[in-house]
């Protein structure tokens, strides 16, 4: 599931310095969307390129704004009327302004409902069948609402919990062990927004369940075209990326944070191997390294199978002299299983002390690599078309 951030940034805020330091701080942490009311459209467009969420009371007023007036990404319903209580409920909903907005005006497609009791629980309930996104805060109660409304909508709608801090955050991604699609941050700290965006990222990286293979053969081969991807951004010490010859079976190979005597550390860089190779991408699917281009996104994953995505900054294309490794993988006749399978993996990676990949004894480079050596690997037993896991059988050798 993708999450998102959304930062509540309405007259409510305060005058429009305090509101615009606000969207300042949001548009630098990295927000997915501003919520404003209509009249601060344009302004936030000037400040930077962000989703605009725009509160109506009218939603008339859409179709005979002034031409040159800049239209929000999506509007919200909700904020003076019966969302926010200034208005009443009515007793069955049927006859609730809000709810006819969204029905007949495609342009609304967002509702925002303040959870006051179990009845504005129902209407925001009734709200999330016709919203795209039902932002919902909770007053004197907050995570049983949520829980509720999380179990009772499913996939109608994008539910968004308010929220004032990064740990409210973190509680309503958790909820359920589904969690909110997102959330609003009411918050001027900017330190805050930081954390709420971090926040935001671990919810939505996947965590890999990264296995041990053993090495069985490590092979000199001729010249290749090898590629290194540099990203726009610093890895850690326990980070690389999966990269193989075989989709199924994936090789951890680590970024060159590594200080030598000869070649200085490039922490923002992978030696991922040649040309055909796969590589892992942030959505589960596999790119060939040598489709990879600036301003793509690449995964990238520690020792431990955590994940998250990088910008490719460069793709950089060599002809090196390379080694074929090989690995096996799956349980062995030891383990009592009477069904115990086996698959062969490789790839092919540079002839170079600066190449590391991660065996039992931690970052071990790949000139030093022996048979019987074990080395982490991803694997999974599907087949990809474009990339994509696919139910059919491909022989890959």
């Amino acid at each position: 599931m993708t999450r998102s951030v959304w930062l509540k940034a309405d007259g409510d805020v305060g005058d429009w310095e305090t509101r615009k330091k606000r969207i300042t701080a949001g548009l630098e942490a990295g927000v997915d969307w501003v919520l404003v009311d209509e009249s601060d459209v344009d302004r936030v467009r000037e400040l930077g390129d962000v989703n605009v969420a725009a509160f109506r009371t009218d939603a008339d007023l859409v179709e005979d704004a002034e031409p040159e007036t800049e239209a929000a990404d999506v509007y919200v319903v909700g904020k003076n009327g019966e969302g926010d209580g200034t208005v009443d409920l009515p007793p069955d909903f049927s006859g609730s302004a809000d709810l006819s907005t969204l029905r007949r005006d495609d342009r609304v497609a967002g509702a925002y409902v303040r959870i006051f009791d179990d009845d504005y629980e129902s209407f925001a309930e009734a709200a999330a069948r016709d919203a795209d996104y039902t932002i919902v805060v909770g007053e004197d109660w907050t995570i049983i609402p949520l829980e509720n409304l999380i179990a009772r909508i499913g996939d109608e709608t994008d539910l968004i919990a308010g929220v004032t801090t990064a740990e409210e955050a973190r509680t309503a991604f958790e909820t359920l062990e589904l969690g909110a699609d997102g959330v609003l941050l009411d918050s001027d700290d900017p330190d805050e927004i930081r954390e709420t965006v971090d926040v935001r990222d671990a919810a939505s990286r996947e965590s890999l369940d990264l296995q041990w293979a053993e090495v069985t053969a490590v092979e000199r081969t001729g010249m290749a075209d090898r590629v290194c991807v540099d990203t726009g951004n610093l890895m850690d010490h326990d980070e690389g990326m999966l990269v193989g010859s075989m989709s199924r079976g994936l090789f951890f190979v680590h970024a060159e944070t590594a200080e030598s005597p000869y070649v200085a550390s490039r922490p923002f860089r992978v030696n991922a191997g040649a040309v055909h190779a796969y590589v892992r991408d942030p959505e589960g699917g596999t790119r060939y390294l040598s489709e990879l281009k600036s301003g793509d996104e690449v995964q990238v994953v520690d020792t431990e199978g955590d994940t998250r995505e990088a910008v490719v900054g460069r793709v950089k294309i060599e002809k090196r002299p390379m080694f074929r490794v090989e690995a096996e993988i799956g349980d062995g006749p030891e383990s009592g299983d009477s069904e115990a399978r086996s698959d062969r993996i490789e790839t092919l990676l540079q002839n170079a002390e600066t190449i590391k990949v991660h065996t039992r004894e931690g970052r071990t480079a790949v000139t030093d690599l022996e048979p019987g050596d074990e080395i982490l690997v991803y694997y999974e037993d599907v087949a990809r078309h474009f990339g994509e896991a696919v139910e059919e059988s491909i022989i890959e050798k």
